[in-house]
């Protein structure tokens, strides 16, 4: 069974309401950068990040995975599918796909401030996190989010990912968040590449398939392209 790669971003749940961070309209024209996605915001504000983030679950309860999500779940009985996704929720593991790496973090877990940076599953639907919630060694806990300026621990397992895949799909993503981005330069040689959005995405690789369209509807034209080729 060949392995299918594939990259999701903001573009991915934009369908179910997830706003999305950079498009107009988008999170960060209602929030600061720096005040909620930075390890400086943190330490500045703790108690409006918390907020910002337990604003963000709730908003997660109220969605569904959309048609581009589940096209990808049922691709799992024609390809070894590997999702790599640059996107905090938890709509790809809704959806039924079972192979997940979250670059950037999960909206549904949370990790201790101590040194040994252990990591909660929160509870379904309890998802306020306040000042004093403390891990069981007495530490605040924060967001499981990579913020701007951290490092990505799974950039790693990622590259190792798409190093052996045999076909790479990018859906929803602005190709401008590293090092998320840089992933394109360890597809191998030869190696079929599509790319799904309705913006017009700048990529620096010959002979990629472009799809200009929403994840649902691309996924569907996406589908019978994919089963003839590969």
């Amino acid at each position: 069974m060949k392995k299918l790669v594939v990259l999701t971003g903001a573009g991915m749940s934009a369908e179910s309401g997830i706003s999305t961070f950079r498009d107009s309209g988008g999170l960060w024209e209602q929030y600061k950068i720096d005040d909620v996605a930075t390890p400086e915001g943190w330490r500045r504000n703790p108690a409006l990040v918390l907020e910002f983030y337990s604003q963000r679950r709730k908003q997660l309860l109220t969605t569904q995975p959309n048609d581009g999500h589940l096209a990808l779940a049922a691709l799992e009985k024609d390809f070894d599918v590997q999702i790599i996704t640059q996107n905090v929720d938890n709509l790809h593991e809704r959806a039924g796909s079972t192979h997940i790496l979250h670059l950037h973090g999960e909206l549904t877990k949370v990790r201790s401030t101590g040194g040994g940076e252990e990591v909660f599953e929160l509870a379904e639907k309890d998802y306020d996190v306040k000042l004093g919630d403390t891990c069981p060694k007495g530490y605040q806990l924060r967001p499981h989010i990579v913020w701007f300026g951290e490092a990505v621990p799974e950039i790693e397992n990622a590259i190792k990912l798409t190093e052996k895949a045999d076909v790479f799909l990018v859906i929803g993503t602005s190709l401008n968040v590293y090092p998320a981005a840089g992933l394109l330069n360890y597809v191998p040689a030869g190696v079929p590449v599509f790319l799904i959005d309705p913006n017009d995405v700048p990529v620096y690789r010959q002979g990629v398939t472009v799809i200009r369209n929403g994840a649902s509807e691309g996924m569907k034209q996406l589908i019978p392209q994919l089963l003839k080729c590969c």
